[in-house]
């Protein structure tokens, strides 16, 4: 089983908010979300958590795409534009410094326009041991 299935499988979280994995290999990884109602904060655009999620998903995909177990240790998001309802994201993670203990990345969410709604980076910490 690949990183993609995996965790497509097992992030619930994500998989709760819409998100699912659609491309990832060594140099890159890509998550996608279609924004609905659910997604919406009270100014009626995307609210910034469930960019979050989508960011970190790709990012997760990426840096645990050796199968090696890696966590977020720290990230950092910046909200560009907003997001409506209907909007297709695309969230592409590419690393900054593939290292061996501590990868950092950095994410383009953007609109089905090409739009930038928000940029992420994160670092993260690969354990010792496998991802399954």
């Amino acid at each position: 089983m690949d990183i993609q299935e995996i965790l497509n499988r097992t992030d619930r979280f994500a998989a709760n908010a819409g998100c699912r994995i659609t491309e990832v290999d060594e140099h890159h990884a890509v998550a996608e979300m279609e924004v609905t109602s659910a997604h919406l904060n009270g100014g009626n655009v995307c609210q910034g958590g469930a960019l979050f999620t989508l960011a970190d998903l790709a990012i997760a995909a990426l840096m645990n795409y050796s199968g090696q177990l890696t966590f977020g240790i720290s990230n950092s998001i910046m909200f560009v534009s907003s997001a409506k309802e209907g909007d297709l994201l695309r969230a592409e993670a590419v690393n900054v410094a593939a290292h061996h203990k501590i990868p950092s990345v950095e994410v383009r969410v953007t609109n089905q326009d090409g739009k930038l709604i928000c940029h992420v980076t994160g670092m993260g910490y690969r354990k010792s041991t496998h991802l399954m």
